[in-house]
C-alpha cells in the first residue's frame, strides 16, 4: 500500500486515538485552552488603554488571539508526531498496514478539535469582557470557514515540523515560527503604526489577511480582498505542508 493512501477506517481509528490522547493529557489540554484566554485578558486590561485602534481594544484584539490559539494547538501537534516517531509507535502502526496519511490526519484532526474548543472558550470570555460581534449568520459561517482553513494549514505544517524534529523539545521549538507570526501583523496593533521596514512584512505575510478577514466578518465591516488573499495563503501552505509531510515521512522511515 502507498504511504499516501487514505483509508477511511484507518483514519477514523487514528483520529479516535489522537482525541483520546489529547483528553488524557490534562496539563497540555488546560494549557492550550486557558493560555489564549489569559493572554487576551492581559492584552485587553494591561495594554488596551495605551493602544489606539479606533474602537474598544477587546473588539480589535479578538481575531489575533484566535490565531494564537492555532499556534498553541499546532505546537502540540508537532510534539505528538515526534513522540510517535521516537517511541516506536509509528513503526508498530506500519506493521498493521496503516499509512502516513491516516496517521498524520489523526493528529491534524485532533489539533483542529482542540482549537475549536479553545476558540469557543476565547469567544465566550471575549463577549463577557466587552466584545460585541455583529449578528450576521452568513458572515459568521464565512469567518468559521476562514479560521478552519487556517487551522488545517498550520496543523499540517506542524505535523511536518514534527516529522523534521528529532526530539519533542525540538518539535516544540520549530513551531515557534507559527506562534510568532501573529505578532508582526495587524493582530494587536494597526500595521500603519509600525516602522516602514516592518510594515512591508506585516502587510505581506499570511496571518494579516486572515486576521483582517476575521475582523471584518465578525464585525460586519468591509473586508475587501482579504478573504481571497487569506484563502490563497492557506491553500498554498496546506498543499505545501501535505506534500512536505509525505516526503519527510518516507525519509524518516526509509
Amino acid at each position: 500500500m502507498s504511504e499516501l493512501t487514505l483509508r477511511p477506517t484507518h483514519t477514523a481509528v487514528m483520529i479516535g486515538r489522537c482525541l483520546r490522547l489529547s483528553s488524557r493529557n490534562i496539563d497540555a489540554l488546560l494549557t492550550s485552552l486557558l493560555l489564549p484566554v489569559i493572554l487576551m485578558v492581559l492584552f485587553v486590561y494591561l495594554f488596551g488603554g495605551a493602544i489606539e485602534t479606533g474602537s474598544a481594544y477587546v473588539t480589535y484584539v479578538v481575531p489575533g488571539v484566535l490565531l494564537l490559539c492555532a499556534g498553541f494547538g499546532a505546537a502540540g501537534t508537532a510534539v505528538s508526531v515526534t513522540m510517535d516517531l521516537t517511541n516506536g509507535m509509528i513503526e508498530r502502526l506500519r506493521t498493521m498496514d496503516v499509512g502516513a496519511t491516516s496517521i498524520l490526519t489523526g493528529h491534524v484532526v485532533a489539533s483542529v478539535a482542540r482549537n475549536a474548543v479553545s476558540t469557543v472558550l476565547v469567544l465566550g470570555v471575549a463577549v463577557a469582557i466587552g466584545f460585541r460581534p455583529a449578528v450576521v449568520p452568513l458572515r459568521w459561517l464565512a469567518a468559521a470557514g476562514v479560521l478552519l482553513l487556517f487551522l488545517l494549514a498550520v496543523s499540517w505544517l506542524s505535523a511536518a515540523f514534527g516529522l523534521l524534529a528529532r526530539t519533542p523539545e525540538a518539535a516544540n521549538g520549530y513551531t515557534f515560527l507559527v506562534m510568532f507570526l501573529p505578532y508582526p501583523s495587524s493582530a494587536f496593533v494597526p500595521v500603519e503604526t509600525m516602522p516602514s521596514w516592518l510594515r512591508g512584512f506585516a502587510e505581506h505575510q499570511p496571518v494579516t489577511p486572515v486576521i483582517e478577514s476575521l475582523r471584518g466578518l465578525l464585525l460586519d465591516t468591509p473586508v475587501g480582498t482579504a478573504p481571497t488573499q487569506a484563502a490563497a495563503w492557506c491553500v498554498g501552505l496546506l498543499a505545501l505542508a501535505v506534500l512536505l509531510s509525505g516526503v519527510l515521512f518516507r525519509r524518516r522511515l526509509a
